[in-house]
Formats: structure tokens, sequence, C-alpha cells
């Protein structure tokens, strides 16, 4: 099986070629924000209704969805916009929308993420796309399609020509996200690709149906493995050989570049055809929450790692690491540069058992990701507690706390404090383990749900974690030791959004610091 650009076995020479690879990346990532997508495609407005279910309607055999909260983003080729965005690339979306409140909200999302830059045609006979989907305890109920499809008119197809042509000149890549609901007419697509094609510039295609001979002339597509087989006639796709088979088949009769399939479990295959061999990429074992827009992701990460200078090998990595980090977040998600760095390190560098610790990346997120975990949570009726410290040198103490803490609760997020903030609270001489082992430990805790980082920076700034808690608003705040509710601020900041607090009782006996002072005698 071929291995991943820089992949690290045993010795010097490859440690030497990972950090280079790890500096490559850096740079690649960095170019992003330099560079420029056109993106093409149908634009939708994805709405999520979360609530609990308790009872059946006296009206007929149909539960009753009690709603805790709505949420809305952009979906289709509005999530690739959003996930080019995520990684800093400035893009020109074109799309289509009615003249509605759903195209309204959409444009509200766009102008959210920055894409001041974008052209949304509105057509007065076109209802803009949104699906609304009714969720209950991680299970979706209902989805409601909001969609009339119709061929686009001339005057349309005209003013969608005007913008591609338009926005082409300042571009370094080209994305056709195709969701079969219009914009991406025969038409279209073939503008759109003789047009790059004359500019020398990548096409990559997300597509949709079952002949692909319209994409023609592009770059690179990206089936999942149920779509290559399709695409195929019914081709078999479970085996490396077999997916080589399909889509070198696939590229012959099409007429396209490449083929990056994804493939689920069994992660990626980059087909070139002729140019070079097939390259394999496999997934790390991340805990899977939601596969929703993972598809997206991948297609704006390889069409971001291109724009920046990138190969098809570096773009087909980079997208096979920012779709394994967004399948472990709850919904429609981004990636960021720093989440896909922090990836490509762990990744690389841990080459003793690279699997085991990437499962527990899924419980250390930045706070908006946290945020909107915990809100899933609370949304199906679980209570979710919150506890901090700087857990330096993991002890019996802190496992009985821990353990007892989960107790109190149904979801446990552990606070914790940065190395910054321990050095200030601690002094120079700690932590003894850094951020990244002492979370690793935690989130390797069966009572331990999420990991959130918190603290100062410098001397003088907030060192509690008031600023985390209000932000996260967990059910219930623990505290360890013998205070009193009222003495500490980060309970005043859980009540005043109506949590709770509880001072939980401490191991005597037990402290990182008795730990130390045991190893120094």
């Amino acid at each position: 099986m071929h291995r991943p650009v820089g992949y690290i076995g045993t010795g010097n020479t490859t440690l030497i070629k990972a950090r280079d690879m790890q500096n490559n990346y850096h740079n690649l990532l960095k170019n992003m924000k330099n560079s420029r997508v056109l993106l093409i495609g149908d634009v939708i407005l994805d709405t999520f209704v979360y609530g609990q279910v308790s009872r059946i309607s006296p009206e007929g055999p149909v539960p009753v969805l009690m709603a805790t909260r709505e949420h809305e983003m952009l979906g289709g080729a509005g999530n690739v916009f959003a996930n080019l965005r995520a990684l800093e690339v400035q893009v020109n979306l074109v799309g289509l929308i009615g003249e509605d409140e759903a195209g309204q909200k959409i444009i509200k999302q766009i102008e959210a993420c920055g894409g001041e830059g974008s052209s949304l045609i509105k057509d007065v006979d076109y209802t803009t796309i949104q699906k609304t989907r009714y969720q209950a305890r991680s299970q979706q109920l209902l989805r409601v399609d909001y969609e009339k499809i119709v061929e686009l008119s001339k005057d349309v197809q005209t003013k969608i020509k005007e913008e591609i042509k338009n926005r082409i000149e300042e571009s370094d890549c080209v994305i056709l996200s195709d969701y079969g609901k219009g914009v991406l007419s025969d038409e279209i697509i073939s503008f759109a690709v003789s047009l790059a094609k004359k500019k020398k510039l990548p096409i990559i295609v997300d597509p949709k149906g079952k002949d692909y001979r319209k994409y023609k002339g592009a770059s690179l597509v990206t089936p999942n493995r149920n779509e290559l087989s399709e695409a195929t006639g019914g081709m078999a796709v479970k085996s490396d050989e077999q997916v080589i088979e399909s889509a070198t088949h696939l590229i012959k009769v099409s007429s396209i570049g490449a083929v990056l399939a994804t493939r689920s479990e069994d992660g990626m295959s980059l087909i070139e055809g002729k140019k070079s061999e097939p390259y394999h990429l496999t997934t790390k074992a991340l805990e899977v929450y939601d596969v929703s827009g993972a598809g997206d992701t991948v297609v704006a990460t390889v069409a971001a790692t291109l724009a920046a200078q990138g190969s098809m090998q570096e773009a087909a990595y980079l997208a096979n690491i920012a779709g394994g980090l967004v399948v472990a977040k709850i919904g429609t998600a981004t990636v960021q540069p720093r989440e896909l760095e922090k990836a490509i390190e762990e990744y690389e560098q841990d080459k003793a058992a690279p699997e085991k610790r990437s499962s527990f990346m899924a419980k250390i997120p930045d706070w908006n990701d946290a945020l909107k975990q915990i809100q899933n949570w609370q949304d199906e009726g679980l209570k979710v507690g919150f506890t901090n410290g700087c857990f330096d040198i993991l002890h019996y103490g802190h496992v009985n706390y821990l353990n007892q803490a989960r107790g109190e609760c149904d979801r446990l997020v552990v606070g914790l404090n940065h190395d910054k903030s321990v050095k200030i609270l601690k002094g120079e001489d700690r932590p003894v383990n850094d951020e990244k082992a002492r979370a690793t430990v935690l989130g390797a805790l069966g009572c331990v749900d999420m990991v959130v980082f918190f603290g100062a920076e410098k001397e003088g700034e907030d060192n509690t974690p008031c600023e985390v808690v209000g932000y996260l608003k967990p059910d219930l705040l623990m505290k360890g030791g013998d205070y009193s509710v009222n003495d500490l601020p980060e309970a005043q900041v859980a009540f005043s959004y109506g949590g709770d607090a509880k001072i939980m009782p401490l191991y005597e006996g037990y402290s990182t610091t008795g730990t130390i002072e045991k190893m120094k005698k």
C-alpha cells in the first residue's frame, strides 16, 4: 500500500523527512490566505430543529417534538464556501437564490463568513432550496425539503456565465459543487470548465448523477464509494484494486484528469490514470459523531491546497486529515488551519501509536466546537457537568474525584489550565507535563467526555474559569475542596445563567506537589 507523503518509519532519516514535510504543509496552509477560489454551485439553507420527545401525539401515531433550539447554516455549495472561509481562503461564490426569506438568510450567513466578493443571483421564479431537519437525542425524526427544481431561463444562465467570466480572472482554482438542483446545467459546466482550462486553473468537481461525461476536462472529481460505483455502471469498489480499476475506467470514459475516491473507514484513494501511481490514504481512529458535510470539507481542502500551489497528493493528504477531523464534530462543521497543523503533528510525530492517540483528539475541541457539542447534549436532555484544574501529574486523588464528578452528571467537561496558566499558578518549574500530554491523559479516562483549555496568558489577567464557564454554560459546576460556593467567582457565573454549583470532597494525602517532593527525596 502506498504511504502518505513523508510517512515516518524508523530511523533519523525518516524523522527529518517528517519535519520537512510538516514545514511544507505549514507553508501551504499559510499560503491559503493569499489564494482565491471560484466556487460555483447549488446553495442550500440547512435548518436544524433540536428537541426532546417524551410522548406520542393524540392526533395520530407520531412523536411530539418539544423544540428547544433552532439552528441555521449554509448547506450544499454554501457549506463548501464556509469550509473555504474557515481555511482563510478568499472565495467568490456564484450561485442562485429566490427572492424569498430563505434567500435573505443565506445572504446574511455568507456575509457573516466574510463573503463580500460573492455573487448570488436572484430569480423571482426560483425557490431558494431549504432543508429542515428535526432531531431528538441525535436521531433525525424527519427532514422537510423546500425546493422547486426548474430548468434555468436563458436570462439566468447568461447572468451566471457573466459572473463566472468576471470572477475567474482573479481565481487560482475552480470548484463545481453539484447537488443536482439546477445551477450546474450542462451548459454552465461546459462554459466554466472551458474558461478554467484556458487559464490553466485546476477544476475540482463534487459530482452528482451517474454520467460524469458532463464534467469532461475537469482536473479532479471526488465521488464517494457509492457514487463511484454508480458512475461506472455498478463496478465493485471495495478493495484498493477495485477502486483503482473503477476510477481508471471513469477517467477514460469521462475524459477527466483524476479521481479522489472517499471510502469511509477505508480512507481515500487518489487515482491519476497514467500520470502517477495510485495513492492510498488510511483513516485515523477518531470517534465518528456525524458525517454531515464531510464531503464538502474534503472538496474545500483539496481546492484550497491546489490554489496554494500544492500537488494533488498533498491536497489528498490534507483532505484526508480534514475529513477525519470534521466527522468527529456534531453537525455540519468546518476545520481551521491550526487544527490541521495540530493533526499533522499528531499523525506524523507520534509514530509509536498514532491511532490510539488520535482517538482522543475528538475530546479536545476549541471553545466553539465544545459549545456546539454541549448544546447538543443538553438538547438531548443530558446534564452537563464542568470541573477544572491543572491535573499536572494525574494521581489516585484526581481519578477518584473525576469519577465522583462524573456521577453527578451525564457528561463531564474538564477545563484544563494551559501551560502559561499553570506557570502563573504554580511557578516557573511547572507544569511537569505539557498541556498536550495532560489533555491526552485526561481524555483517556472513561469518566471524562471532553477537555477544553483555558487560563491567563500573562500575570495579572483573569486566571479563573469564569470566562469558559460563561461561554459553555454547563448545567453543573463542580469544585473540589473546602470552599463555599459564595467564594467562587465561577459559581456566580453559573448562577447568572441558571446553572448550579456544587463543592465536592477531595481525597486527602494525594497531590501533584506531594508527588514531586517524594520524587526529589
